[in-house]
C-alpha cells in the first residue's frame, strides 16, 4: 500500500510537468504567430531574423524525483517559419556533422556504388525528427581517390540526405586511427594517455595533432560549401573538437553547437592533454556546448 501511494504520486507529478512543458510550448508559438506581422515587417527593412531551438542537445523528460534527462533531439516551430505560403510552417534546416555519416558505402564498380544504414543512437533518433531539414555531413568510411568515384558516390548520397567528406589514407590513419582512438579516447574514458611505444605506432604526437586539425578544416571546409544562411549546425564528439572554431573563422554569425558523446573528462585527467588550451578554445568557438552528465 506504501509503495502505491508513493508511485501514485511520482507519477502524478510526472503528468503535471508534462502538462505544463506542453502549455508553455503552446504559449510560445501563439506569442510567436502574434507577432508574426511585426516581425515581417522588420526583417523586410533588412533587420536578421534571429534563429531559435529548443534544446539543441534534447528537449528534457521528465522523471521520478524530478530528475531530466537529454532525448536526442527536438526543435520547436521557428519565428519566421509562421510566414509560410498556404499556412505551412518551414522546416528549420539543420546540418549534422558528425565523423561517420549514418550509411555504410560499397563499391561494385567504376561509378556503382550501394548504401546501407548504419546502426546506432544518433541515427536512430535523428530518422524521426519531422520538424526541421536535416542534412548529414561526414566520412562515407571508405578511401575513394578517383574523381569519377566521388561523383558517383555523392550522387548515391544525396539520395540519403548525405554530403560525404572525402579524406586520403594518410589522413585517416593520423586523424582517427592516430589522434582520435589512440589519444582522445583513452583519455575521455579515463584509461590515461598511451605509452611511448605505442604512440610510434601511429608516429609521433604532433603529426597525429596536425592531422586532426587538417581532418576538422577539410571537415569546415564542406560544410561551408553547402551551408546557407539560417542554417544550424551541429558539431558531434570529440572526432571534431576543432571544428567550430574552423567554422566561426568562416562566418562568425553561424549558429554552431557542439555535443559530447560522453561526460566531458575531469580536470586532473584534461590537464594531461598536450594541446588541451587549443581544442578547450576551439570548442568554446561554438555557440552552446553539450556533454552527458556522469
Amino acid at each position: 500500500m506504501l509503495g502505491n501511494k508513493y508511485t501514485s504520486r511520482s507519477q502524478n507529478r510526472i503528468d503535471r510537468l508534462l502538462r505544463e512543458r506542453e502549455l508553455k510550448k503552446l504559449n510560445k508559438i501563439f506569442t510567436i504567430d502574434d507577432n508574426n506581422a511585426a516581425d515581417s515587417s522588420r526583417n523586410s527593412s533588412g533587420g536578421e531574423t534571429e534563429v531559435l531551438l529548443e534544446d539543441e542537445m534534447g528537449l528534457g523528460e521528465a522523471h521520478e524525483g524530478g530528475v531530466v534527462e537529454a532525448s536526442p533531439i527536438s526543435s520547436r516551430t521557428l519565428r519566421d517559419g509562421f510566414g509560410a505560403s498556404e499556412g505551412k510552417p518551414m522546416k528549420q534546416r539543420l546540418l549534422v556533422v558528425a565523423n561517420r555519416l549514418p550509411v555504410s558505402a560499397f563499391r561494385h564498380g567504376e561509378d556503382s556504388w550501394s548504401l546501407e544504414i548504419s546502426a546506432g543512437g544518433l541515427v536512430s533518433a535523428l530518422l524521426g525528427v519531422k520538424d526541421v531539414d536535416a542534412k548529414w555531413i561526414g566520412w562515407a568510411g571508405v578511401n575513394v581517390p578517383d574523381v569519377v568515384g566521388q561523383k558517383a558516390l555523392r550522387k548515391a548520397l544525396a539520395e540519403k540526405r548525405c554530403i560525404p567528406v572525402f579524406l586520403d589514407e594518410e589522413i585517416v590513419h593520423q586523424y582517427y586511427n592516430g589522434y582520435c582512438n589512440n589519444i582522445l579516447w583513452p583519455l575521455f574514458h579515463y584509461l590515461g594517455l598511451p605509452q611511448e611505444d605505442r604512440l610510434a605506432t601511429t608516429r609521433s604526437f604532433q603529426s597525429q595533432f596536425d592531422a586532426y586539425k587538417r581532418a576538422n578544416q577539410m571537415f569546415a571546409d564542406v560544410v561551408n560549401q553547402h551551408y546557407e544562411e539560417g542554417d544550424v549546425v551541429w558539431c558531434h564528439d570529440y572526432h571534431l573538437m576543432y571544428l567550430p572554431k574552423c567554422l566561426k573563422e568562416y562566418n562568425s554569425k553561424m549558429k554552431v553547437g557542439w555535443f559530447l558523446h560522453t561526460p566531458f573528462p575531469s580536470s586532473e585527467i584534461h590537464r594531461t592533454l598536450p594541446s588541451r588550451s587549443e581544442l578547450l578554445r576551439s570548442v568554446l568557438a561554438a555557440d552552446l556546448v553539450g556533454f552527458l552528465l556522469g
